[in-house]
């Protein structure tokens, strides 16, 4: 073997001689015919969607006006049928399915938490005070209205969660984790406190949020968001080397020459994108992104390649199942997607918290201390010193910290006493009360 050679086999990450595993060739051969078996039930999923709605157009005209045999997409009827509203539906299906299921595939690698899905961030709350706001204030009634203040809504909530999450410590995978926790729960309880008061945003709010890709209709709202569904698939696929380094560890990684900090934040990036474009389209739909990650997982195995196009074609599989199913179960009107998706996704999740195997994999803050020798980070302040109380022979220690937040709160109860003493109907001042 020669110079070139060796550098040729060194360059693609391989060892010159050593031959591979036998565990590792039953493991991609074992990948592969997942990846086989994916693909042929997704086509067939897409060839069900196709021929199965509205309009009683069996799948032999449905193949007609693919092929346009005998000028069939001349046929205004078959047209309708077909061209603008199965073919735009299946798409759309496939494209938001393919979108949850990379965006949680990658927020559980770069979390390392098996339960992790594309609410986590906090954008399918920000995309439902996005739509409530369009309501209640501004009077929105069209769905590309819905679209964009959907959109508007989850990107400004995952914003919010890498501005929380990256302000110290570069956006370590619990800081990301309790962001969304809290910027989910506040858009929350914004909108259930739009809602209540507008009886009107209620009525609208509760059909987009069961999540439905029944309002598909032609192609202009895909065209206007497969841009952004593009770029989100293009930053998830740069993502998934340093996404591979970033599980042996922060230190190693650095190592390798990645930098952790940006690969969270490129990561959140994408699942932003994707999620956002999902949730515009169709509406929240839980579980997804759980569950195509975690049968993924189960089939591919850690690799972060692998993992992220296995779950994207699974979330593609689910939910265009799921469409066809929500077409069927309740004829002449349909179910919500979100609903089927569900009743599949939560005994999947009873099966994770049960698993033993998933049991190990904790949620931790492993954002490294910084030292001082670091370039661009600044050294760790000491903790400030306890304060010791001393009377005679008494002394108490009170630690600073909690003393400060204890009084902090006593205030803040003080204050809410007295407030909600004073505030009601009747008329009376502070004095009085």
């Amino acid at each position: 073997m020669t110079l070139s050679q060796v550098g040729a086999v060194e360059a693609a990450g391989a060892e010159p001689s050593a031959p591979a595993p036998p565990t590792a060739d039953r493991s991609r051969r074992t990948a592969w015919i997942t990846l086989g078996g994916i693909l042929a039930a997704l086509l067939a999923l897409t060839a069900l969607s196709l021929s199965v709605g509205a309009g009683e157009v069996g799948p032999g005209r449905v193949l007609d006006y693919l092929l346009d045999t005998d000028g069939a997409r001349s046929d205004s009827r078959l047209a309708l049928v077909v061209g603008d509203l199965r073919l735009p539906r299946t798409l759309t299906a496939l494209l938001v399915g393919a979108a949850l299921g990379v965006a949680g595939a990658q927020l559980q690698a770069v979390t390392r938490n098996p339960l992790a899905e594309t609410g986590l961030l906090g954008v399918n709350a920000g995309a439902s005070l996005g739509v409530v706001l369009g309501i209640a204030v501004l009077g929105v009634q069209t769905s590309y209205g819905y679209l964009a203040f959907a959109f508007g809504g989850a990107v400004l909530a995952s914003g919010l969660v890498l501005a929380i999450a990256g302000s110290r410590g570069g956006g370590s995978p619990m800081r990301l984790v309790l962001g969304g926790s809290a910027v989910g729960a506040t858009f929350g309880g914004l909108t259930g406190v739009l809602i209540v008061n507008s009886p009107e945003a209620y009525d609208r709010y509760r059909v987009w949020v069961l999540g439905s890709l029944a309002g598909v209709e032609g192609w202009t709202t895909l065209g206007q968001l497969a841009p952004v569904l593009g770029v989100g698939f293009v930053v998830a696929l740069l993502t998934t080397r340093p996404l591979s380094a970033l599980a042996l560890g922060d230190d190693l990684a650095r190592g390798l020459g990645h930098r952790p900090g940006a690969t969270r934040a490129a990561v959140a990036l994408a699942v932003t994108l994707l999620t956002a474009s999902a949730v515009a389209l169709a509406g929240p739909i839980s579980f997804l992104g759980l569950l195509a990650g975690f049968l993924a997982r189960a089939a591919a195995g850690p690799r972060v390649g692998r993992l992220t196009l296995l779950a994207g074609l699974v979330g593609a599989a689910v939910l265009t199942g799921a469409d066809v199913l929500a077409r069927v179960v309740a004829r002449p009107f349909e179910a919500p997607v979100s609903v089927i998706v569900a009743l599949v996704g939560a005994p999947t999740l009873i099966a994770i918290v049960r698993s033993r195997k998933n049991a190990a994999l904790g949620l931790a803050d492993t954002a490294p201390t910084e030292s001082s020798g670091r370039s661009g980070h600044p050294e760790e302040k000491p903790p400030r010193p306890d304060v010791v109380l001393r009377r005679g022979a008494l002394s108490v220690l009170l630690p600073r910290r909690s003393a400060l937040a204890a009084l902090g709160l006593a205030a803040a109860l003080l204050a809410a006493v007295v407030v909600s003493a004073h505030a009601g109907q009747s008329e009376l001042d502070l004095g009085s009360t």
